[in-house]
C-alpha cells in the first residue's frame, strides 16, 4: 500500500516541470501550476513544527542521478537542460517526489530561474533540499553556504474562496550569471490522510519540452509495486528494473497530435500507476467517505430542516428542490483544503454549523437532507475543468475528477443536483454542465458511466434585434436588443448583472453607450434570469441610428445584424498516420433573430432580400430563413448547431469539396422604388420578435425537421 500522488509532468516549462494537482473544488475546478521547482502537495493539515522548515539533506539512496549532457555550441532558447530527473518513489509510509536538474543559463531572460520557490503542504511532511549550486567553469559555488530559504505562509487564493494551508519557501540565488549552470535538487514527501497508503497518479513528459536530457521514473520498495500502464510511445523505451520503470530522453521530439482530433489523441508519453484494482474499487472507497460524512447526529439541526421541508412541500420533487435551494443559498462556497480536506468531506453537521463548505461539504449536506426526506440519492464524481475523453481506457485514478454533485431518483426520473451552483439552477434531468464520463459512488462499487452525447436543446447564445424604422430611412429608429446566454457564460452574466440594482444597471449602460455609434439614447435596460430555460436575458430599448446604405435611384439596403455565416474551414491533415482519426468540434448552438418594421412611406412590393439556406456540413447545421410579411415587417432567423462532436475523415473529405458552394453572404434587406415583387423566396414562416417569446423553449432557430 502506498500514498497518493497526482500528475507529475516533466519538461513542460522553460525552467522547471509543471507539477500539477487537481482538487475537488466546486462548479469551476482550478488547476494549479507551479514553476521554478514548485510542488503542490495533495492535502493539508495542522502543521507539525518540524514540517514548516526546509531540511538540508543528502540525496536519497534510491536516486541515481543522470549524467550531465554537453551543451551544444548552437544551443537556442533561454535554458538548456543538461539534466532533469523526475522520480516518484513509493514506500510503506508514503510517496516521495524527487527532482534534480542542472540548467545552463543561455541569456539574461533566463536569470529568473534563480528565483527558486518550493511550495509544500506541512501535513505531508517537510521538504528536503539536497543541493543548490552554481557551476561556473571549473568553479563550484554552494549557494546554501551563505543563503537560506524564507518561509512564507500565504493563502494566495482567498479571493476565490480557497483555503489550502500551503507553505512556500523562497530563495533568490545570488550572483547568477549568463553562462552559469544552475543545479537544484530536492525531495518532497507526499501523503494524503484521506486515502492513506493508496497511490494513483501519472508521470509524463510534455509534448513540447525544451532541449536537453530528461528522465522520468517510478520506483518502489519491495511489496509496493502498483499497477502501471504506459502509452504506446513510451513502451519501447521503458527500462524496467526489479523495482522501477524509467524512461530517458535526449533532446526529445516535439509531439504534434493530429489537428482537430478528439482530446484522447493527445494522451501521449504518459506512465500511469494506481493501487485501485478498477473504477468500481475507487467508487466503493469514495462512497465510504461521503456516506460517513453524510450521517448526521440524532439531535442534528438538519433533521429539523428536513422536517420543515417535508411539512411545507407536497411531493418528493418539490422537497428535493427545497433541500437543494437550502444548500445553495444558506451555505456559502469556500474550498477548504485543511486537515486532509482535499478528498475528505467535512461532515454534513460541521458544514451546516459553519454555513460554508466546498463541493464535498455541500454534497454530503444535501445527501443528508435527501436521506431524511426518504429520497434515493448518490454522490457522483465529475470533471468540470478537465477533459476525460478516453477515460475508459485509463487506470482508475480519482485525480481525473475535480468536482462532486448529487444524482437523485424521484418517481422513476433522474435529477442532477449541484449545491455549489446559484439558486437559479434547479435540479435537472441532465447535468447543468456537459460531462462525458462520470463515476457514481456506491457501497458495492460502480464502474465509470458514459453519459449520452446529444446536440444542445436550446441555443447557448442568442441575439434578438427589433428595428422599428416606420418613421423613415433618415430618422433614428426605436430598437430593442435582447441578448440571451446559457451555460457557464450565462452564469457569469447572472453574477455580473444580478449584483446591481435596476437603476445602477441602466445608468451604467447609458453612461457607456448613449451618444455612441450604437445608441442615441438608451431608454430602458431590463435584466432577468429565466429558471425554466436557465437563460440570462438582458434587454435594452432605446433610439438608435440604423445604417441604411443608399444604392442609387432612391434605393436603400440594410445588412441585418447576425445574419451571416463565415464558411466552415477545411478539415484536412497532411502526411500519413492520421487518416483514420476523426475530427472533433465542441458542441455549440447559436441563434440570431432580426425583425425590421419597414418605413411607412414605402410599398411592400418594393422590398426584397437575398438568399435563404438550410444545409449541414461537417456535422453542423447552418440555417437562415427570411420572410417579408403582410404586416410590413421583414423577419430573419439565423441558427447554427453542432449535431455531432466527431466526424469521420471520409465525411470531412466530402464536405471539403462543398465549401466553395457554401453561402457565406450576409443577410441583406433591399428597397428599390422601381421594384414590383410580390413573391419572395421562403421555405418556412418566421415569427417576428414581437410575435413569439424567442427566449423560451420553442424558439424556431433551426429547420422544423431538425428541431423534431
Amino acid at each position: 500500500m502506498k500514498s497518493t500522488v497526482r500528475t507529475i509532468a516533466a519538461g513542460l516549462l522553460y525552467a522547471q516541470p509543471n507539477i500539477a494537482t487537481t482538487r475537488l473544488l466546486g462548479p469551476m475546478a482550478r488547476r494549479t501550476s507551479l514553476t521554478a521547482a514548485g510542488l503542490l502537495a495533495v492535502s493539508s493539515s495542522l502543521a507539525h513544527a518540524d514540517n514548516t522548515q526546509v531540511a538540508l539533506t543528502p540525496e536519497p539512496d534510491w536516486v541515481s542521478p543522470s549524467e550531465l549532457m554537453a551543451v551544444p555550441e548552437d544551443a537556442q532558447g533561454q535554458l538548456f537542460f543538461r539534466k532533469q530527473d523526475t522520480i516518484i518513489h513509493l514506500t510503506e509510509t508514503g510517496s516521495r517526489y524527487y527532482q534534480g536538474q542542472t540548467v545552463r543559463i543561455l541569456n539574461s531572460q533566463a536569470l529568473q530561474a534563480g528565483n527558486i520557490q518550493l511550495a509544500w503542504n506541512p501535513a505531508a511532511g517537510r521538504p528536503e533540499v539536497h543541493s543548490i549550486k552554481i557551476r561556473r567553469g571549473p568553479r563550484v559555488i554552494d549557494v546554501l553556504e551563505n543563503s537560506t530559504f524564507e518561509i512564507l505562509r500565504r493563502e494566495d487564493q482567498l479571493e476565490t474562496a480557497v483555503l489550502d494551508g500551503m507553505l512556500t519557501a523562497v530563495l533568490q540565488v545570488p550572483d547568477l550569471r549568463v553562462g552559469d549552470d544552475l543545479e537544484f535538487a530536492y525531495t518532497v514527501p507526499l501523503h494524503d490522510p484521506t486515502l492513506g497508503a493508496t497511490s494513483h497518479g501519472l508521470l509524463l513528459l510534455g509534448q513540447a519540452p525544451p532541449a536537453g536530457r530528461f528522465k522520468i521514473q517510478l520506483s518502489w520498495e519491495d511489496g509496493q509495486e502498483p499497477t502501471t500502464k504506459l502509452t504506446e510511445d513510451l513502451a519501447p523505451i521503458a527500462q524496467r528494473g526489479s523495482n522501477s520503470i524509467a524512461m530517458r530522453f535526449d533532446n526529445p521530439d516535439v509531439l504534434t497530435p493530429p489537428r482537430d482530433a478528439p482530446p484522447r489523441y493527445q494522451w501521449s508519453r504518459i506512465l500511469e500507476f494506481s493501487d485501485f484494482e478498477d473504477w468500481s474499487a475507487a467508487s466503493k472507497r469514495f462512497h465510504t467517505l461521503f456516506d460517513t460524512a453524510s450521517n448526521i447526529a440524532p439531535d442534528s439541526p438538519l433533521k429539523d430542516e428536513a422536517a420543515l421541508i417535508a411539512e411545507t412541500h407536497d411531493n418528493k420533487l418539490q422537497q428535493a428542490q427545497a433541500a437543494l435551494d437550502l444548500v445553495q443559498q444558506q451555505i456559502r462556497y469556500v474550498y477548504v483544503g485543511l486537515n486532509g480536506g482535499n478528498y475528505t468531506p467535512a461532515t454534513a453537521d460541521t458544514t451546516w454549523e459553519r454555513r460554508y463548505g466546498d463541493c464535498k461539504g455541500k454534497t454530503v449536506t444535501l445527501l443528508a437532507l435527501l436521506s431524511e426526506l426518504g429520497i434515493d440519492a448518490e454522490a457522483v464524481l465529475v470533471a468540470n475543468n478537465l477533459s476525460n475523453d478516453g477515460m475508459d481506457q485509463r487506470l482508475a485514478n480519482p485525480g481525473h475528477f475535480d468536482h462532486v454533485l448529487v444524482r437523485a431518483k424521484i418517481e422513476g426520473k433522474t435529477y442532477w443536483l449541484d449545491g455549489t451552483l446559484p439558486a437559479v439552477i434547479d435540479g435537472r434531468n441532465d447535468p447543468y454542465f456537459r460531462y462525458q464520463w462520470v463515476l457514481p459512488l456506491s457501497a458495492e462499487g460502480t464502474d465509470l458511466e458514459r453519459l449520452p452525447e446529444r446536440p444542445m436543446d436550446l441555443a447557448q447564445t442568442m441575439g434578438l434585434v427589433e428595428i422599428d424604422a416606420r418613421a423613415g430611412f433618415e430618422k433614428p429608429s426605436r430598437v430593442t436588443q435582447t441578448s440571451v446566454t446559457r451555460g457557464p457564460e450565462g452564469l457569469q452574466d447572472y453574477f455580473r448583472y444580478s449584483s446591481v440594482t435596476a437603476n445602477q444597471l441602466q445608468a451604467a449602460f447609458k453612461q457607456q453607450y448613449d451618444g455612441t455609434e450604437a445608441w442615441d439614447n438608451i431608454e430602458k435596460v431590463e435584466y432577468r434570469y429565466d429558471k425554466e430555460t436557465q437563460a440570462s436575458i438582458l434587454k435594452i430599448t432605446g433610439m438608435a441610428p440604423v445604417d441604411w446604405e443608399e444604392t442609387g435611384n432612391d434605393g436603400y439596403m440594410l445588412t441585418l445584424p447576425g445574419g451571416g455565416f463565415y464558411p466552415p474551414r477545411r478539415r484536412f491533415r497532411p502526411g500519413t498516420g492520421s487518416d483514420k482519426v476523426p475530427f472533433h468540434q465542441s458542441l455549440d448552438y447559436t441563434c440570431y433573430v432580426t425583425t425590421v418594421r419597414l418605413p411607412d412611406d414605402t410599398s411592400l412590393k418594393n422590398w426584397d432580400y437575398n438568399g435563404v439556406f438550410d444545409t449541414n456540413m461537417f456535422g453542423k447545421t447552418y440555417y437562415r430563413m427570411m420572410e417579408l410579411n403582410n404586416d410590413r415587417s421583414l423577419r430573419m432567423v439565423r441558427g447554427s448547431r453542432v449535431e455531432r462532436a466527431e466526424i469521420g475523415p471520409e465525411e470531412a473529405k466530402r464536405d471539403n469539396e462543398r465549401i466553395d458552394r457554401f453561402n457565406s453572404t450576409t443577410a441583406v434587406l433591399f428597397y428599390d422604388p422601381d421594384l414590383d415583387d410580390e413573391y419572395w423566396e421562403t421555405k418556412h414562416k418566421v415569427p417576428a420578435t414581437f410575435e413569439l417569446d424567442w427566449t423560451g423553449k420553442d424558439a424556431p432557430c433551426l429547420p422544423p425537421d431538425t428541431l423534431k
